[in-house]
């Protein structure tokens, strides 16, 4: 975690010092890039954590022996996985607070928390898929072992199953969380000010879209090569404690 923190506070010093040294149209406008691209890590991190904790309740939820328990789940994932992201964010800014208003549910959802809610919604079938896939993959005799030496299904689940399907979901995990930092580009669409918005605001006062869309590109390079230096490390340390 520590690293972590680290690493992404010298990659944004890095970030700072080499756009402010850049020439226009980029250097005089340094501090919006870096806004957009702080904006698209947080944004990114915090869908992240909820898009974990939603796919593991629905990947154990798809594997569960109930019936009522499994459809939701079931359909849940096919709603999100077959339409796409940006009319999920759309809905979710747009839409969502109108439905709740008409339940007598008082939320206003900025274009923040719109983006969170619509890309945690989005990550979290996907993750609950690569979630239920690690699972199946433990060896039934594993639950049949366990049962046997007289622990109960949460148990089982928690202590048994889960800490090896870990090993199993880490590498598609770290790939959705890559995904979801590109895909966080989507939110410029509800006007949130990320690195792209940012981007397009720059190319549209400038009429130079070459330079600021090349500045973009790199800087979501660097944040993704970051973090899939970071998961690498975490995703070895695993494999070492599991062994």
């Amino acid at each position: 975690m520590v690293f972590a923190v680290a690493a992404f506070y010298l990659l944004f010093l890095g970030i700072s010092l080499v756009l402010s040294s850049a020439p226009d149209p980029i250097g005089s406008r340094a501090a919006l890039f870096v806004e957009g691209a702080r904006t698209t890590l947080t944004l990114t991190l915090i869908s992240g954590v909820l898009g974990l904790l939603i796919g593991t309740l629905v990947g154990l939820a798809r594997t569960s022996p109930l019936w009522l328990v499994r459809a939701p789940a079931a359909f849940y994932i096919w709603v999100i996985r077959g339409t796409p992201l940006l009319v999920q964010i759309l809905f979710v800014y747009n839409a969502l607070p109108m439905i709740l208003k008409k339940l007598g549910i008082q939320a206003e959802l900025n274009e923040f928390s719109s983006a969170v809610l619509a890309l945690a919604l989005n990550v979290g079938a996907y993750n609950a898929e690569v979630i239920r896939a690690g699972i199946l993959a433990v060896p039934r005799g594993q639950n049949e072992a366990a049962r046997s030496l007289g622990l109960s299904g949460t148990q089982t689940m928690t202590s048994i199953v889960l800490p090896q399907a870990l090993r199993v979901v880490t590498p598609p995990l770290v790939n959705n969380l890559v995904a979801l930092l590109k895909d966080s580009s989507l939110a410029s669409s509800i006007a949130l000010l990320e690195l792209t918005l940012a981007g397009s605001r720059v190319s549209s006062e400038t009429f130079q879209p070459v330079p600021v869309l090349t500045t973009v590109a790199c800087v979501y390079l660097a944040l993704t090569t970051v973090m899939t230096l970071f998961t690498d490390v975490l995703e070895r340390r695993l494999k070492v404690a599991s062994r």
